[in-house]
């Protein structure tokens, strides 16, 4: 399967990173607005996950990756980005700006088989979370939003609790500071993004409840959802507040996701009670790793934590969604 990337920010570069190690898989090209020489810089080194563990060359206006040459395209415009001529079948659409259908759409325009978000997209692009609703696709299956990471961590747990019974969940994701907060304080449009990231505890709104209701209808008005930036790197750590419509036990709720982890929802989900920090779960491909020992009930009210690591755990779902593209599910 031939696939270029568009958007070498975290998430591009992070999958640039796995596909060139992937079997089946061609990376032919990535596109993006800053130097080619800044790229490959980027791509050698990271600070979270480390130096590259195979070599990145740049010859003429190619990079030469774990053995695969990848064409570098500087085109800000993806109407005018060669993927006929490329024969790309599938464009991971990562720059976080083409969200409407009429945006992405343009790489189907320009040739590209199928595009898929590295994000929640607008509301005119189905939104299929993998392992959730991916089979549940309809006449635009070639452009899909598989959501973010937020939204990747929190419909698994919605779903098994609701088999349970829930009247409203509050869900507040203690989250790293991202590329969309300042390092110094600055003016931001969002006041609270414009404080410097790495220096305070900063709430900030987020779409995670609307992308929720998407999903969950019949809770719509029922899910009320936050993050809080901490002056962490990487990591994530979310606090589910769920009212249920009966009385439940911490046991009954740790044994659901125990068995889930085990079954239907291994690879996705993690069941632990070892006594887990943020740090510990840097490179975990799950989007969910539910927390055992921290899980609480008073009354109808249950608690219950979850880590993530949002950059490796969601791109390991953008994966699952190539295989899914690579086996000819679409």
């Amino acid at each position: 399967m031939r696939i270029a990337i568009n958007g070498m920010g975290r998430i591009g570069r992070l999958l640039f990173r796995r596909l060139v190690m992937m079997p089946g898989v061609e990376l032919v090209a990535v596109n993006d607005i800053m130097e080619l020489h800044q790229l490959a810089y980027l791509l050698r080194y990271d600070s979270v996950y480390g130096p590259a563990t195979f070599e990145i060359a740049v010859e003429n206006n190619e990079l030469i990756a774990a053995g695969q040459t990848i064409r570098f395209l500087h085109e800000p415009a993806p109407a005018k980005l060669p993927w006929k001529a490329l024969q790309v079948d599938l464009v991971l659409e990562c720059t976080g700006k083409f969200l409407t259908k009429a945006l992405a759409s343009q790489h189907l325009e320009a040739g590209a088989g199928n595009v898929i978000l590295s994000t929640t997209g607008a509301e005119d692009i189905p939104l299929r979370i993998y392992g959730f609703n991916q089979h549940q696709l309809n006449g635009d299956k070639h452009l899909i939003s598989p959501g973010g990471c937020m939204t990747n961590c929190s419909t698994h747990l919605i779903y098994l609790m609701q088999s349970i019974g829930i009247e409203s969940v509050h869900i507040n994701v203690l989250h790293s500071y991202t590329s969309r907060q300042e390092l110094v304080d600055g003016p931001h449009k969002d006041l609270r993004r414009g404080r410097a990231a790495a220096e305070s505890i900063i709430p900030v709104s987020v779409d995670l409840g609307q992308s929720l209701e998407r999903l969950f209808v019949l809770l719509k008005g029922c899910i009320y959802t936050i993050t809080t930036r901490v002056p962490v790197a990487n990591g994530a750590l979310a606090n589910f507040v769920f009212q249920m419509k009966e009385a439940v036990t911490a046991a009954q709720v740790n044994e659901l996701f125990k068995q889930a982890a085990k079954r239907e929802y291994k690879d996705i989900i993690q069941y632990t009670e070892d006594p887990l920090v943020s740090l510990d779960i840097k490179g975990n491909s799950h989007s969910a790793i539910i927390d055992g020992s921290l899980t609480t009930v008073t009354g109808r009210t249950v608690n219950l934590m979850a880590f993530f690591d949002n950059e490796y755990g969601y791109t390991s779902r953008v994966i699952d969604w190539v295989r899914f593209v690579g086996a000819g599910k679409l």
